[in-house]
């Protein structure tokens, strides 16, 4: 908690006075009694006395005071809120190693899924845009708001040969600078996330287009998806009999991660579908939201209030008196 007058909080030494004040008259009181007369004596003239019950009064007060004072400082707390515009790329990798099937049931249908499920947990309000690259990069949908078109896109994955991570990242970049601005002319915070399983084999580098995005100020979030045990089956056709030859497809996750380094994004690698599901979890989270201070100044307050309620309540029952 922080609160947005700090010097205000300087009222809570009359608070601490009043503390300090209350015990030193309490001590006297039992000087004046124990000068006056026996206890026996203040027995048979006051034979109720308040006893521990004075004190529970003057703590419940001096609370509603000290609460008074911190909401005159007026505190806030932060909170998680829906960000109202944000632009979202996603870029898949089509490859043909996305066909491996040590994620069930393969790494594309997975992907599939998991990349679903994250646009949907997105705020409504938040476009997203889709982009598929094997050999090259295709934006299928602009950035928008309608998820169904999304899910048309993601549905419609199909595999093919290469890998072009860097294509992909300068495609993802064209359709973000290209999107509308706001009323300040302003382009809205953007942020690529990119999932592939290997490594460019084609198209412009990796790092070109990791300082593209850092000049743009885009953050590319980088996945890497599969296992270390990954093959695919190679059917060869020059043979007289269609064969099929296991081909090692391990993720390869360095560049992605030099990536994701190079331009202010995340890291992460996911061997399964659960693994995936958290991670985009976890960039939807830091995406689709932003921590802001809310000001609290009402709770502190209405707890004083009640509070100083209670205090008197508690006199009225006890003493017959309010406060």
């Amino acid at each position: 908690m922080n609160v947005l007058e700090p010097w205000r909080l300087l009222s809570l030494i009359g608070v601490a006075l009043l503390l300090v004040a209350y015990i030193f008259l309490q001590r006297r009181r039992k000087v004046y009694a124990a000068r006056l007369a026996s206890a026996e004596l203040l027995d048979s003239i006051v034979p109720q006395r308040p006893g521990w019950r004075r004190h529970i009064a003057t703590a419940v007060f001096l609370s509603a005071l000290a609460a008074l004072c911190i909401g005159f400082a007026r505190p806030t707390r932060v909170v998680r809120v829906p960000r109202e515009r944000a632009t979202v790329m996603v870029a898949i990798d089509v490859s043909l190693s996305m066909e491996a099937d040590d994620v069930d049931p393969t790494r594309l249908r997975a992907a599939q899924d998991a990349a679903s499920r994250f646009i949907d947990e997105l705020p409504p309000t938040l476009n997203v845009g889709i982009v598929s690259f094997a050999g090259s990069a295709n934006v299928l949908v602009t950035p928008t708001t309608d998820r169904e078109a999304a899910h048309r896109a993601i549905d419609n994955l199909r595999l093919a040969e290469s890998t072009a991570i860097g294509e992909a990242i300068y495609t993802s970049l064209d359709a973000l600078l290209n999107a509308p601005t706001d009323s300040n002319g302003e382009l809205p915070p953007a942020r690529i996330v990119l999932l592939s399983d290997g490594v460019t084999t084609v198209g412009r580098t990796d790092a070109s287009a990791a300082q593209a995005a850092l000049e743009a100020q885009i953050p590319v979030s980088t996945i890497a998806f599969g296992t270390e045990d990954g093959v695919i089956l190679y059917d060869d056709p020059e043979t007289e009999f269609v064969e099929t030859e296991p081909i090692p497809v391990p993720v390869g996750g360095d560049s992605l991660e030099t990536i994701a380094a190079a331009t202010g994004g995340t890291f992460f690698s996911a061997a399964s579908l659960a693994e995936l599901d958290a991670v985009y979890e976890n960039i939807g989270s830091a995406i689709g939201f932003e921590d802001v201070d809310r000001e609290i100044t009402d709770w502190f307050v209405g707890g004083s209030l009640v509070l100083l309620t209670l205090a008197s309540g508690l006199t009225l029952l006890w003493f017959q008196r309010v406060i």
